[in-house]
């Protein structure tokens, strides 16, 4: 393992400003997108209004997976222009088109009004979210892997899931503020359209941040024969399928107990939507502070061992915690075992990106992690609510609790035959940085320059 980077205080701010520039869009982008799932239980009689409440949720939770579908779409085409053209470039386009799919959302007519051009118009925006945040982590990811120091860069990286977190959180802080001052039929007739407005609002915010950052990948990274090419990436396709198979236990385990979360106490263990909507509040506040911590964690230990911990620990914990959940009355029952579960999933969030990054070189960097993330997750990620809910529909909910384990199964074999990414991967000291340097050897933003071997 490298020791840490020796860096001027200086270039130490300018890390850290970077870090948060590009986790500011991150923040956006996942508020977005999960306010879809946290707000569905109010929206979805407006656009599915036949059936009852678990199919609504089922059809709502069908566009959601839908959206997922997108994702490996989204990280290929952002990869590649992150690769070929900058990882800025690609930042600002991804929080845009969130942002144009957050206002449609908002202003968007239900099944009352154009019939059945609601749902469609519903999955089209779903669709359109779903190819925005399929770059945004890929890149987001990238980018912040190769600002972070080296011998600091699994704290640093944590960000991203600090923020990713964060935008759950916020989801949820709004839809809960929301609920103490709107009534149940205000909420389900314009109040479920409020976090949709605010959520196209930030992103405009996110791009002026964004605009400041300097760019990571050198003028010779970019002009590589390969860089942000399929061709580039299959030549490290060891590095593809380990990220695939760690990424569906790690992506299903923290989407059911993140997104699905609230739900499941709601419609299983029939808890008030309030009271659980509290829960999982601060439950995600927990989770989020988690995040710095075991990053530092695994600078430590090393990312395969912090791998190896998440994976077995999931293995083993998932069905007891799921089966406790079911029957839980006590909100203080209900949050201690999510915090549980959200500390095992954290050994893996901390370092979810950082450890994608350094598994590939800087000409596909963005596309590996990004193409590589996105099929897991869309796979067995965004499929989470969906394969849940047809359980509990054909009445064998306790096997999507083995489904969950099997998966973290698949994580822990991969994990332990992979390498090591911190001793053996492809991050370097230096962040290259380059796009637009003037002859000061400035970049944008004004972070100093620094040129490859």
């Amino acid at each position: 393992m490298s020791g840490k980077q020796q860096l001027s205080p200086a270039e130490y701010r300018k890390r850290i400003f970077a870090i948060l520039g590009a986790s500011s869009g991150n923040l956006v982008e996942w508020f977005d997108f999960y306010v879809y799932s946290f707000c569905a239980i109010y929206f979805a009689p407006a656009f599915f209004p036949k059936g009852d409440p678990t199919s609504q949720l089922l059809n709502t939770a069908g566009v959601f997976a839908a959206g997922f579908l997108m994702r490996p779409i989204g990280g290929w085409l952002f990869g590649r222009i992150a690769d070929k053209h900058g990882r800025k470039t690609s930042m600002l386009i991804s929080v845009l088109m969130m942002c144009g799919g957050s206002l449609a959302l908002a202003v968007m007519p239900t099944y009352a009004v154009i019939g059945a051009w609601a749902p469609a118009l519903l999955l089209l925006a779903r669709l359109l979210q779903g190819l925005s945040v399929g770059g945004e982590y890929g890149t987001s990811a990238t980018y912040m892997s190769e600002v972070a120091p080296n011998g600091r860069r699994g704290f640093f990286a944590s960000f991203q899931y600090v923020t990713l977190i964060g935008g759950q959180l916020l989801a949820v802080l709004v839809l809960f503020g929301m609920q103490q001052w709107l009534s149940k039929e205000e909420l389900m007739d314009w109040g479920w359209r409020v976090p949709f407005a605010l959520g196209a609002m930030g992103a405009l915010v996110a791009m002026y941040l964004r605009s400041s950052l300097a760019e990571t990948a050198s003028s010779d990274v970019r002009k590589k024969k390969d860089a942000g090419t399929l061709k580039g990436l299959l030549q490290h396709k060891r590095a593809f399928i380990n990220v695939v198979g760690f990424t569906a236990g790690g992506s299903l385990m923290f989407y059911t107990f993140t997104t699905y979360m609230q739900k499941y106490l709601v419609n299983t263990a029939g808890m008030d939507p309030k009271l659980a909507s509290g829960v999982m509040t601060g439950a995600l506040f927990v989770y989020m502070i988690l995040q710095p911590v075991f990053g530092a964690i695994s600078d430590k230990i090393g990312r395969r061992n912090s791998m190896l911990c998440f994976a077995f620990l999931g293995m083993v914990c998932t069905f007891p915690i799921l089966h406790l959940l079911k029957d839980v009355s006590s909100p203080y029952v209900a949050f201690g075992l999510a915090v549980l579960a959200l500390t095992i999933i954290s050994f893996y969030t901390s370092i979810g990106g950082l450890i994608k990054a350094e598994m590939f070189p800087a000409e596909v960097r963005a596309l590996g992690v990004g193409l590589s993330y996105a099929v897991g997750n869309a796979i067995f990620g965004g499929s989470a609510e969906f394969v849940a809910l047809s359980l509990k529909s054909a009445g064998v909910e306790s096997m999507f609790y083995w489904y969950v384990s099997a998966m973290c199964l698949v994580a822990l074999i991969v994990s332990v035959r992979m390498p090591d990414p911190q001793r053996d991967g492809h991050l370097h000291d230096d962040v290259h940085v380059d796009d637009g340097a003037d002859d000061t050897g400035r970049g944008a933003g004004g972070t100093k320059v620094h040129k490859p071997a």
